[in-house]
């Protein structure tokens, strides 16, 4: 009788878990890319944001690494890889949150 440790997970929904984590890191990349073209001059305001940011991202992109590995098979190799893209897309959500933050409280003192 196996244990959990010796069963390997899937291919195919490793795979799949591959996939995922590609395209929330491109949505990740792709809403940093729209924020640095944003007209709004940057200030130091922004920096928590950017910092946040920058630390999911790179989160996300360690994921992906673990995952994209043949040892992502072995149980604990996979749920560790989990765990680090689910903190790095919670990182790269407050980033995007205290962003969004940042253009409000902009354009509310341009009105002001």
């Amino acid at each position: 009788m196996q244990n959990d440790e010796e069963k390997l997970i899937e291919a195919v929904f490793r795979n799949g878990t591959v996939t995922v984590v590609g395209v929330v890191l491109s949505f990740s990349l792709g809403f940093l890319t729209q924020w640095a073209a944003n007209p709004l001059p940057w200030n130091m305001g922004d920096l928590p944001a950017v910092i946040l940011l920058a630390i999911g991202i790179l989160l996300q992109m360690r994921a992906l690494w673990d995952f994209l590995h043949l040892r992502s098979l072995q149980p604990k190799v996979y749920e560790q890889a989990t765990r680090v893209f689910f903190i790095g897309v919670m990182v790269t959500g407050s980033g995007v949150f205290a962003a969004l933050i940042a253009d409000f409280v902009e354009m509310i003192s341009k009105v002001a």
